[in-house]
């Protein structure tokens, strides 16, 4: 059971706010080696769409592409 547990559900019409669930997921909660998981609902399920997420990029925070090799790597499961 994670210890964290993100929730989004913003679509990527809002780069910054839907890359924001996996920032922290990514460059903190793993980062700190906590376990974490990221919950995706409503327009949120939509950057996880074949293709989307390389064209998300948010102001201030790395692409959303770069953000979600991270948290897989980082083992920070997605829960759709």
């Amino acid at each position: 059971m994670p210890k964290l547990v993100i929730s989004s559900s913003t679509g990527p019409a809002d780069a910054t706010r839907s890359s924001i669930a996996f920032h922290i997921a990514a460059n903190g909660a793993v980062a700190k080696g906590v376990d974490c998981a990221v919950v995706l609902s409503g327009d949120g399920t939509a950057v996880l769409s074949p293709g989307v997420a390389e064209g998300v990029r948010g102001v201030g925070i790395p692409p959303l592409a770069e953000l979600l090799a991270k948290c897989l790597a980082g083992g920070v499961t997605i829960h759709v």
